[in-house]
C-alpha cells in the first residue's frame, strides 16, 4: 500500500512511497464465537493496521449515548396505568377529627353567677364535611345537654361556603349559628392527620373552667358548736347510723313455746330501739314485720311509775329513772325489753366497729345458739299380741298406711305348687283324740302349714279345715326373734307343737320322700334315717299286717273297691293330665279333698264321663289322699256335701 505521510502533497507518482513496515492488507475479523454463541464485533484497524479513527466516540458524545433512553432499541417506554379511583366516603370513612372548645352563656337572672362556661366537643366527618357539636351529660346539671347541633354542613358566612378541615386549628374562634366556639385543643389523631396536611397547628390551649362550679366545689362552711349535748349535733352526727344485733327469744319453758330469733335495731341518732322478727319459709307464722316499734326503751322506772298506764299515755323523762342506751346491747349477755328476755348473739360488722371505737371493746365473738339435734331415738316394736304373723304386726309400727312385708319372688317362683304333706296323730290324754287323724302341708314357697283333718262318720268331731295357712312358731323362740318351722323339722317321729297342740309325724308322702333325696344336706341323720327305716317297713310288710289286712272288715273293702275304680276311671281317660291339674286349683288348701257338687262340676267341665252310681255308693264323705297307699296321688271326688 502506498502513503503519503507528508501532508500537503499530492498523491500522485512520484509524490508517494511505500510503507515497508506494513505487511498484513487483510480485512479484520468482525464474527467470533464466544461459550458457542455467535458475536459480532466492530473492527479496530483498517487494511494495513491501521487504527480506525472513525469507531472512537468522544467524551460528549458518551455522555449523550449515556442519558439517552434506548428508544431505538426497545421502543417507545410504557406509561404506568393510573392509580384507582378511591370515593370521599370510602377513603376517609369512620375518620373523624375532634376538637375541645368550649362557648360562654350570659345568665342574666341569677345573683350567684353572671355568665357560664360550657364545653363541647366538635366532630368534623372527613367523609362529607359534615360537623356536629355535642356537649358531655354532666350528672345532676340542670341544662339540657348532649347533642347541641346534629351532623349537618355549617355555614361559614353569607355568601354561601362551607366550613372545610383546613379551617380548623387550635386558638382560633369559629361561629356557628351565632355562637362563638374558642377551640382550645385536639386529639392525637386530629393533630397527626392535619400536619400530614401541611397545615401548622397553633399551641393547645387551656380548657377554661366554669367560676360557678368551681364555687360549688369548695368546702362548706364549718359552724361549730358548743361543747354541751346537743340534740341536734347528735341528730346530724349519727344520722343513718343503726347498730344492728341478732337476738333469741327462748319461751321453750312455757306451753307451746318456743325459739325465736330477732334482729335489734339501735337508732344513734335519737337513741330508739326497734326489734323486728325474722321469718322463714313455710314457718306457719303470719308476715309481721315488727314486733315492737321503734321508741325510747325504759330501762329503770321510778317506783311510783309502776302503775303508769303506759298502754294509754307515753312515758317522759319523769317517769323514768334510767333509758337503754347503746352501751347495754353487748353480744353474749341477755337484757329485758317489755317483759321478754333476749339473749343477743352476734352484731354486724358496723357495730363491731362502732364498739371499738368507742368503748374500746374488740372481742365481740359470735355465739353459737343453734340447737343441737338429740340422739335419734331407739324404735322399739310393742310386744306381740298374737294376732297374725310378727312380721305383718311390725308394719303398723314402721308406717301410717302399713305396706305388707316383702317376699322372696325367687322363692315363690322356683318353689310354685310344691307342697310336703306328712300324715300325724295328736298327743292327747284324751282317749276320743287317739283315733284322730290330721294332715300336714308345708308350703315349700312360703314356709306355711295347713292342717286338714279327714272327718270319721259317726266319730263325734266334725273334721274338715283344722288350721290355715300361717307359720307356725317353734316353742321356746322369743317373741323378737322367732323361729318358724321348717322342711328340716318335718320328718317321720318328729313332734310339732302347734299352738299348744302336740302332733306326731307317722307318714309321708311320695313326694316328701322325694325332695328329701334330692336336699338331703337340709336334714339331720336323725331325719333320713327315720325315712330309712320307714321306706323298708314299706317293702318288707309284717306277716302280722298282711293278716291284718285280709281280715279287715268287708264293708271297709268294699268302699276300697269302689275308690279303686272310680280312680281307674279316671286315670284311663285321655285328659288325666288336665284332670289332677282342675282338681289341684280347687283345693285351695292342699288338703286332697273335694265335694260331691265340685267333683261333678269339674268332671262335667273336662267332659269326663262318670258313673253316678259308683259315686253314691260311697259311704264316707272324705279320704285321705291316695299317695300314702299309692306312688303316684290321683285326687279323690268325694260326696254327701
Amino acid at each position: 500500500m502506498v502513503s503519503n505521510p507528508v501532508h500537503g502533497l499530492p498523491f500522485l507518482p512520484g509524490t508517494s512511497f511505500k510503507d515497508s513496515t506494513k505487511t498484513a492488507f487483510h480485512r479484520s475479523q468482525t464474527l467470533g464465537y464466544r461459550n458457542g454463541y455467535a458475536i459480532v464485533r466492530r473492527p479496530t484497524v483498517g487494511i494495513g493496521g491501521d487504527r480506525l479513527q472513525f469507531n472512537q466516540l468522544s467524551q460528549a458524545e458518551l455522555d449523550e449515548l449515556a442519558s439517552k433512553a434506548p428508544v431505538l432499541t426497545y421502543g417507545q417506554p410504557k406509561q404506568a396505568p393510573p392509580a384507582d379511583f378511591i370515593p370521599a366516603h370510602v377513603a376517609f370513612d369512620k375518620k373523624v377529627l375532634k376538637f375541645d372548645a368550649y362557648f360562654q352563656e350570659d345568665v342574666p337572672m341569677s345573683t350567684e353567677e353572671q355568665y357560664r362556661i360550657r364545653q363541647v366537643n366538635i366532630y368534623y366527618y372527613l367523609e362529607d364535611d359534615s360537623m356536629s357539636v355535642i356537649e358531655p351529660v354532666v350528672e345532676n346539671s340542670g341544662i339540657l345537654q348532649g347533642k347541641l347541633i346534629k351532623r349537618q354542613r355549617l355555614a361559614k358566612n353569607d355568601r354561601g361556603d362551607h366550613y372545610h378541615w383546613k379551617d380548623l386549628n387550635r386558638g382560633i374562634n369559629i361561629t356557628i349559628y351565632g355562637k362563638t366556639f374558642r377551640v382550645v385543643d385536639c386529639d392525637q389523631f386530629t393533630q397527626v392527620f392535619l400536619e400530614s396536611q401541611g397545615i401548622e397547628l397553633n399551641p393547645p390551649e387551656k380548657m377554661a373552667l366554669d367560676p360557678y362550679t368551681e364555687l360549688r366545689k369548695q368546702p362548706l362552711r364549718k359552724y361549730v358548736t358548743p361543747s354541751d349535748f346537743d340534740q341536734l349535733k347528735q341528730f346530724l352526727t349519727f344520722d343513718k347510723q343503726v347498730l344492728r344485733f341478732y337476738a333469741i327469744w327462748d319461751d321453750t319453758d312455757s306451753m307451746y313455746g318456743e325459739c325465736r330469733t330477732y334482729i335489734i335495731h339501735y337508732y344513734l341518732m335519737d337513741d330508739t330501739v326497734e326489734i323486728r322478727e325474722v321469718h322463714e319459709r313455710n314457718d306457719g307464722r303470719d308476715p309481721f314485720p315488727l314486733l315492737m316499734n321503734r321508741q325510747r326503751m325504759p330501762k329503770v322506772l321510778v317506783e311510783n311509775a309502776k302503775n303508769f298506764p303506759q298502754c294509754v299515755l307515753e312515758i317522759s323523762d319523769q317517769e323514768v329513772l334510767e333509758w337503754y342506751t347503746a352501751k347495754d346491747f353487748i353480744v353474749g349477755k341477755s337484757l329485758t325489753i317489755l317483759g321478754r328476755t333476749f339473749f343477743i348473739y352476734d352484731c354486724d360488722p358496723f357495730t363491731r366497729r362502732y364498739y371499738k371505737e368507742k368503748f374500746g371493746i374488740t372481742d365481740l365473738p359470735r355465739i353459737d345458739v343453734s340447737k343441737r339435734e338429740p340422739p335419734p331415738v331407739k324404735q322399739e316394736l310393742p310386744p306381740y299380741n298374737g294376732f297374725g304373723l310378727v312380721e305383718d304386726s311390725a308394719q303398723n309400727c314402721f308406717a301410717l298406711i302399713p305396706k305388707a312385708p316383702k317376699k322372696d319372688v325367687i322363692k315363690m317362683l322356683v318353689n310354685d305348687n310344691k307342697v310336703l304333706r306328712y300324715l300325724a296323730v295328736l298327743e292327747s290324754p284324751i282317749p276320743e283324740d287317739k283315733d284322730r287323724r290330721f294332715v300336714f302341708s308345708y308350703f315349700l314357697a312360703t314356709d306355711m302349714i295347713s292342717i286338714f283333718e279327714p272327718p270319721v262318720r259317726n266319730s263325734g268331731i266334725i273334721g274338715g279345715k283344722y288350721l290355715g295357712r300361717t307359720k307356725v312358731v317353734k316353742p321356746y323362740s322369743t317373741v323378737d326373734n322367732p323361729v318358724y318351722y321348717g322342711p328340716s323339722d318335718f320328718f317321720i317321729g318328729a313332734v310339732i307343737e302347734v299352738f299348744g297342740h302336740r302332733f306326731i309325724i307317722l307318714d309321708t308322702d311320695e313326694y316328701v320322700l322325694k325332695y328329701m333325696e334330692s336336699n338331703a344336706a337340709q336334714y339331720s341323720p336323725e331325719a333320713l334315717a327315720s325315712i330309712q327305716n320307714h321306706v323298708r317297713k314299706r317293702e318288707a310288710p309284717a306277716p302280722e299286717a298282711e293278716s291284718k289286712q285280709t281280715e279287715k272288715d268287708p264293708g271297709v273293702q268294699e268302699l276300697e273297691a269302689l275308690i279303686d275304680t272310680i280312680q281307674k276311671q279316671l286315670k284311663d281317660h285321655s285328659c288325666k293330665d288336665n284332670i289332677r291339674e282342675a282338681f289341684q286349683i280347687y283345693d285351695k288348701e292342699a288338703s286332697g279333698y273335694v265335694d260331691r257338687d265340685m267333683f261333678f262340676k269339674i268332671c262335667e267341665s273336662l267332659n269326663v264321663p262318670v258313673d253316678d252310681s259308683l259315686v253314691k255308693e260311697v259311704t264316707c264323705k272324705r279320704l285321705l289322699l291316695p299317695a300314702f297307699t299309692f306312688p303316684s296321688p290321683v285326687w279323690i271326688p268325694l260326696c254327701g256335701l
